[in-house]
């Protein structure tokens, strides 16, 4: 009766295998929930390469991920000195009154500039966003001219700002891969990390009424490697969000515009996230200690200039993929003269056969044209 029962089981298995020869595993899709999400990318920060993407060219209203902008023009300002974050911001009725997510700023009052932007990044702040605009640019028609110049040098192409907060207005559009370029800018600067990182904190004003502020983006707590991001909402715009995160030495951005649910915002970028993480790697193929030891001699003079490079390069595979490449320095023997920041070569990365990056070297030192005299010491040197 057993074998009977073993024979049985046997020939039925055989006959579902041969009537379904298609059944495997189930394969995670990295975007699950595309359904429920107008348009969403995943990036590698260091590459700019597109890992996975919906529709991340197509215009949509993007909400408050719209301050990434004003938070951009903000930190490039205090970059070349224009502002300092000490500066004492007057808040305008204009300001005060932008209603949304505020945090109730009282007109004609001074508020410290770190605050206002604190207030920005953390709560997604209204109010302060036009404070910081007009402090900035005179005017919030001037800072929005300003927000589109800036657009336009990063080339993003699918974007259009109507004002520096994100609220309704039929001009105001972007995409996800626009707005992926513009966090990989933001998330450069170590100030925007500092108040990133804060997930609840008092915003105490002048006359020492207190407005407790909360992280709109959750991931800052709940996705291990987050390191900044930003959330948006309206009824045009539905539930956006862009963030970012870092795991073994791989930085990658995810933007999700116009998800049906808050939550579905936050598990499609994680799972996004998650994706990049799990399935590609990054090798990094040219580095900054490279240049240790390559120096160019000075003619006419026993010196050399030190040399350094504008960034570094780190190749983005799938799991498994063993590409072929090399690093290729171009660099003269020796220079007659060359002034500190100079360039004066460059590092070509093949992968493939095929150049895919060239990186400017340039000297980090300052050493003028041989004179008679430096000869003369050079062959009594001798």
């Amino acid at each position: 009766m057993k074998k009977f029962l073993c024979s049985t089981l046997l020939v039925a298995i055989a006959i579902m295998l041969a009537i379904i020869p298609s059944f495997k595993p189930a394969i995670v899709h990295a975007l699950p929930n595309e359904n429920h999400v107008r348009s969403a990318v995943l990036i590698e920060r260091s590459t700019g390469k597109v890992l996975e993407e919906k529709d991340a060219h197509s215009r949509h209203p993007i909400a408050s991920v719209t301050k990434l902008m004003t938070v951009l023009l903000t930190l490039e300002n205090l970059d070349t000195g224009n502002i300092t974050l000490d500066d004492k911001v007057l808040v305008s009725e204009n300001a005060s009154g932008m209603g949304g997510s505020q945090v109730f700023l009282d007109a004609n009052c001074e508020y410290d500039l770190s605050e206002l932007l604190k207030s920005v990044i953390v709560a997604s702040a209204n109010d302060s966003s036009v404070a910081l605009a007009e402090h900035i640019a005179g005017s919030t028609t001037n800072f929005v001219r300003m927000m589109n110049e800036r657009a336009a040098e990063l080339g993003l192409n699918d974007t259009n700002y109507a004002n520096c907060t994100g609220l309704p207005s039929p001009d105001g559009y972007s995409s996800a891969y626009d707005q992926a370029i513009v966090l990989n800018k933001v998330l450069n600067y170590p100030t925007y990390h500092e108040y990133s990182s804060i997930w609840m904190q008092d915003f105490v004003h002048p006359s020492g009424r207190i407005t407790q502020m909360t992280n709109t983006n959750k991931l800052s707590r709940f996705y291990s490697g987050c390191i900044g991001g930003k959330t948006g909402s309206t009824n045009e715009a539905k539930y956006c969000l862009a963030v970012g995160a870092e795991r073994n030495n791989m930085g990658l951005i995810a933007v999700v515009l116009g998800a049906d649910t808050s939550k579905e915002r936050f598990n499609t970028a994680s799972e996004l996230l998650s994706y990049g993480f799990a399935n590609f790697s990054a090798t990094k193929l040219f580095s900054y200690d490279m240049l240790n030891d390559k120096t160019i001699a000075i003619k006419g003079q026993n010196r050399t200039t030190s040399l350094a490079a504008e960034r570094e390069f780190s190749l983005i595979t799938k799991n498994g993929e063993q590409p072929n490449y090399s690093v290729k320095f171009n660099l003269p023997d020796m220079l007659t003269s060359v002034n500190k920041g100079d360039v004066v070569g460059n590092v070509e990365i093949i992968v493939d056969g095929v150049k895919v990056d060239t990186i400017n070297i340039y000297s980090t030192q300052t050493h003028k044209e041989s004179t008679l005299l430096d000869y003369i010491k050079q062959i009594t040197q001798k």
